[in-house]
Parts: C-alpha cells; sequence; structure tokens
C-alpha cells in the first residue's frame, strides 16, 4: 500500500483521517484548513488543526470533537468574572494548545513545526500539516459585507445568507516544504477531500498559492467524500450555504464544486490553455421502438425522460462534467457554453 495524502477542516474529516491513520499510520499525511484560524484574548486559535490533533490521538469529546475528551470552563468562568467576553468559549483542556502556539509563533517558529511538534507529543503516526504557514483567513460575504468565518459562525450563528466567499492571504501564502515532501513522495497512491463544507474548510485549502498545480502535477487519483447526505449536511453549514449560492446540495453537486477547480490541462494545439471550442457537449437521444412509441402517444415528459436515461441517455451537464474530470475543458468555460 502506498502513500495517502488527506485535504481535510472540521468534525467529518478528522473521523475519516482516523479511519485511514489506521490503515496507513506513517504514510499518512493530512493537509489541514486554517482559514477558520482566529485570535482571542492575544492568542492564536486554530481549531481545524486542534480538531485533527485531538481526533487522530483519541482524545477528542464524543460529543465535541473539536475539543478534548472531559473539557471544563474555570478558565471562562474567570474571564468572564473579570469582564471579559463571553464567546467563543474557553475550555481548560483545549487552551494549552493556543497559549502553546501563540508562544511559538511569537518566537518565530512556523505554524507547520509547531502542529507537528503537537502531533509528536500526543503520539500521533501520521503527520498533520497546516495548509501553509502564513494567515489565510476566509470572508464570508453576506448582503451587509464581508465578514471573517469565525464571526459568521460565533457571532452571527450562520444566520445571513451568502453570497460568495473571499480567502483573504491566500495569494501571498505557499506550500509549506513538508506539503511538498509528502505530495512528491514516490508511492503517492491517492489524495483524498475529506467530508467537510466545500467552501470554507476545502477550498482554502486549493486557494493557497501553487497548490492546485502542485496537486494537479502529481496526477495522483482524487477521491471526494462527501459531507452532503439527504440534501442536508451530516454536521454544519453546507447545505444552507449550498442552497443560498444556487447549488444542488448533493453529492453532486459538492462534485462540481471541486470540479470547478480542477484546472484544464489542454493540449498543443491551444498551447495548454483547455477548452476552445475543439470540443463536443451533446445530449444524445437514441430512439428505438418503444420510446418512439410514447412520444408518439404523447406520453408525459416524465415518463419519457424516465425511459431515455434507463436507455443510457445522459443530461448535457452529466457529459460535460466528463470532460472536466478528464482534464480536457474547465468548469468555468462549460458553464460559459452549456445553458
Amino acid at each position: 500500500m502506498g502513500t495517502v495524502v488527506a485535504l481535510a477542516g472540521q468534525v467529518g474529516a478528522a473521523k475519516l483521517a482516523e479511519g485511514l491513520q489506521r490503515l496507513r499510520g506513517r504514510d499518512l499525511a493530512v493537509i489541514v484548513n486554517t482559514g477558520d484560524d482566529y485570535e482571542h484574548l492575544g492568542l492564536a486559535f486554530s481549531p481545524d488543526i486542534d480538531t485533527m490533533l485531538y481526533t487522530l490521538s483519541g482524545r477528542a469529546s464524543a460529543s465535541a470533537g473539536w475539543e478534548p475528551e472531559g473539557e471544563s470552563r474555570a478558565l471562562q468562568a474567570m474571564v468572564r468574572t473579570l469582564g471579559g467576553p463571553d464567546r467563543p468559549l474557553l475550555g481548560d483542556r483545549s487552551t494549552a494548545a493556543a497559549l502553546l502556539r501563540s508562544d511559538g509563533l511569537r518566537a518565530g517558529r512556523r505554524l507547520t513545526e509547531i502542529t507537528l511538534d503537537f502531533a509528536r507529543r500526543l503520539d500521533i503516526a501520521a503527520r498533520v500539516l497546516p495548509m501553509c504557514d502564513e494567515p489565510v483567513r476566509t470572508n464570508v460575504l453576506t448582503a451587509d459585507g464581508a465578514v471573517t468565518f469565525h464571526e459568521y459562525f460565533n457571532d452571527l450563528g450562520c444566520q445571513p445568507a451568502v453570497h460568495g466567499f473571499q480567502y483573504a492571504g491566500a495569494s501571498d501564502a505557499r506550500p509549506s516544504d513538508e506539503i511538498f515532501d509528502a505530495l512528491h513522495v514516490a508511492d503517492l497512491e491517492a489524495v483524498v477531500l475529506c467530508p467537510a463544507n466545500p467552501y470554507h474548510a476545502i477550498r482554502p485549502i486549493f486557494e493557497v498559492n501553487g497548490m492546485k498545480e502542485l496537486l494537479r502535477k502529481r496526477g495522483a487519483p482524487v477521491v471526494a467524500v462527501t459531507p452532503i447526505v439527504g440534501g442536508k449536511a451530516l454536521k454544519g453549514s453546507a447545505g444552507k450555504m449550498m442552497r443560498e449560492l444556487g447549488r444542488e446540495p448533493s453529492p453532486r453537486g459538492v462534485a462540481g464544486e471541486y470540479l470547478r477547480l480542477r484546472a484544464a490541462r489542454g493540449c498543443a494545439s491551444c498551447r495548454g490553455t483547455g477548452y476552445k471550442g475543439r470540443k463536443a457537449v451533446a445530449e444524445l437521444l437514441v430512439l428505438d421502438d418503444e420510446l418512439r412509441e410514447a412520444i408518439v402517444q404523447r406520453e408525459p415528459v416524465r415518463r419519457v425522460k424516465e425511459l431515455a436515461f434507463a436507455k443510457g441517455t445522459r443530461e448535457l451537464r452529466d457529459a460535460a462534467l466528463d470532460l472536466v474530470r478528464r482534464g480536457e475543458t474547465t468548469w468555468q468555460e462549460i458553464q460559459r457554453v452549456v445553458r
């Protein structure tokens, strides 16, 4: 068995990474979202990194995977007594990581170094790698303007409708040397996109300058696990966000979001620029006697469609997505020409 690289953020992704660690051990590297990081009372909090560390070390709370089992709030109670803020809640155990992380960053250590040191001390076999060492912040665009995801989640309770996202600082960031090493091992078997919100947990990783190209050049199979089941997110606000952005809250909708991030390879004829009108996208309806009879008899459109799809007809969208999967065009170009 070869090496697996997982892209992750949030509790669901950490649980899948835990299963992968049982199968791969040291041959697993997990690249973790840091777009949701924030500062509070002068401390640097990395919620997705800490969730991953607690889960992979077997210390995560069964009911609140973002903090250790047996968490208590004596610190928060004293902060409140002394006039401090009520939110976000501070945990007596989980604040330890923020204290040491903040001290390390002030001393000039990289976030990756600090995280790997935490993982070693927690006896974690897998490599836990922040998506970059530079600060990147995911901003949620609402009718009242942009807010950080931390504000959107903690202060606004994910209530405002989402109009879009910004990834501040991503263009100035770069994958760490440790990420380059993880993706350039000779036995790289697959890249796994763990089940997490595609907008604020997975996409920030792709938005780090050079990350898309690095993943594309490796050419390893990419396996995406959907966070959407039955039209709803198993946890979190992914389904709500997808609906507000006009996307279909379904596994296919999630796949479409990830395909948007994929760059086309193109060919020599277009100098590597991708689709230039040379690829046909078609919805073909092949008539047989049963289908022809249904049309002649003016059966309901729904019935005709059911017969057509049962006989192999595909929607225009599905044919177009196949071209994107093969790297022969981009999602943006498909949107431009397929209405």
